[in-house]
């Protein structure tokens, strides 16, 4: 074929293909008629209160705003409050995220659907039900109320030292050698070993606590109006956040590398730390980001467990609410705006990580079925 040819095809060409492109797109109207829409839905509902959240609290100078802050003794208490409850509800969720994608990404168990079902039901429940739900186990008249108000802290010894039993056992699988034939000593009988440890370590930290006393005896254990209470709240209402980004993404990843480290002879540990969490880092501090900002905001569970005590159990949300009823809109809007700042940040955090999260990590689809009739 000639140039001259190709030469007058390849104008033809172009503008076939430019005529194709133009009927697939919406009318010029159209296009930017819903992209101003979506502007002004923005800027009405979330721009403009996120700058008046701001505006209001430095409304009186930047003085004025770190008094309404740090001054008033309740509202610096509820910033420290929500700072320690908020670290150990992530801290307790990152345990069972993990423990629980691993478990459903990697084994086939009775009972899988189901926990993985039971993994979502804090997205069900209203955060309120499940504040009322502790009050009904934990409160003075729940079920558990009337041990924990005579000699609560009997119990425990007990939890501390079939909690640490539970880490032993855990970390003894974790140093056990991938090899078979490196298994010699304590490793040669992994289960016998493991639960002598247990048994060992409850024992011996059990025995330790009530030589040296370190629990009092009849006194009360308060969960409800306390700390303990602040944190089981925010932990139901966050756990499902670390799992459910993990789940997708070891799916995604697959077993395979881990079952070559494991034949290479990795420990349980070694295998975990330089092939598991490598695999999953980003997903998991994505997870961890969104657990974090569900935690600091969570206001319905967290105000039925706490009484609202001013200067004692209020976190930053009923700080605010508090406020904004005493018609002090600068404090009120302060601590709010310290909130707004937290939300910004973690949207930015988020906004990288989904850049190196895989599609399978980020997406809230539904779980891979499974068609193992045991998991039913």
């Amino acid at each position: 074929m000639s140039t001259d040819a190709i030469s007058h095809k390849a104008p033809a060409a172009a503008a076939a293909a430019a005529k194709i492109r133009k009927a697939q797109q919406d009318p010029a109207l159209v296009r930017w008629g819903l992209t101003f829409l979506a502007l002004g839905v923005i800027g009405i509902l979330v721009i403009i209160p996120v700058v008046n959240v701001f505006t209001v609290a430095f409304s009186h100078g930047v003085g004025v705003y770190f008094d309404n802050l740090f001054a008033n003794k309740d509202t610096f208490h509820a910033i420290k409050l929500t700072l320690t409850v908020v670290p150990i509800a992530v801290a307790a969720n990152l345990i069972f995220g993990i423990s629980a994608a691993w478990a459903i990404a990697r084994f086939s168990f009775p009972g899988r659907a189901l926990l993985t079902a039971l993994i979502d039901l804090p997205f069900a429940v209203s955060p309120v039900v499940a504040g009322l739900s502790f009050v009904l186990i934990f409160g003075l008249q729940g079920y558990l109320g009337p041990f924990l108000r005579e000699d609560g802290f009997s119990a425990m010894p007990y939890l501390v030292s079939a909690f640490a039993a539970l880490i032993s056992g855990l970390v003894y699988f974790l140093l056990l050698p991938g090899n078979p034939n490196a298994r010699t000593g304590i490793w040669k009988y992994p289960w016998a070993t493991a639960i002598a440890v247990a048994v060992i370590t409850f024992a011996v930290l059990f025995f330790l606590q009530q030589y040296f006393q370190v629990w009092p005896k009849k006194e009360s254990l308060k969960v409800i109006f306390a700390i303990p209470g602040l944190v089981l709240a925010t932990a139901f209402v966050t756990f499902p956040f670390v799992a459910r980004e993990l789940i997708p993404t070891m799916e995604a990843v697959g077993s395979d590398e881990e079952l070559a480290a494991v034949t290479l002879g990795a420990s349980g540990w070694q295998m975990f730390w330089h092939v598991t969490i490598p695999n999953i880092k980003w997903g998991l501090a994505y997870g961890i980001i969104l657990c974090n900002a569900r935690a600091m905001g969570e206001f319905g569970a967290v105000y039925v467990v706490s009484g609202h005590i001013a200067g004692k159990t209020d976190t930053m949300p009923l700080r605010i609410e508090k406020l904004f009823q005493e018609f002090n809109l600068e404090g009120s809007y302060a601590v709010a705006s310290v909130l707004t700042l937290l939300a910004i940040i973690t949207l930015i955090i988020k906004t990288r990580l989904e850049r190196k999260v895989p599609a399978s990590a980020t997406a809230p689809g539904p779980m891979k079925p499974n068609t193992n009739e045991e998991d039913l």
